[in-house]
């Protein structure tokens, strides 16, 4: 089986990167087609602070994007 290549950069992507550089632990979880996210542990300061000003205020669907690039707690 062939290795996927990487996900072109998109503004999502990015976002999700520097959430997680900065210490997010935030993982995404999809019931019925619907993206949220889970907390088992704390964020850094910079990283809660990165998702309240710069995730949170996203509309729905551009949040939804950017949950979409986090680490996954489904198995698939």
């Amino acid at each position: 089986m062939a290795e996927r290549p990487p996900p072109a950069a998109t503004p999502a992507l990015e976002l999700a990167r520097e959430y997680i550089r900065l210490g997010g632990k935030r993982r995404s979880a999809n019931d019925d087609n619907k993206a949220s996210t889970r907390e088992w542990e704390p964020d850094s300061p910079e990283a809660k602070s990165f998702w309240r000003n710069r995730i949170e205020t996203l509309p729905e669907e551009k949040r939804n994007e950017v949950i979409s690039h986090l680490p996954t707690i489904s198995v698939i």
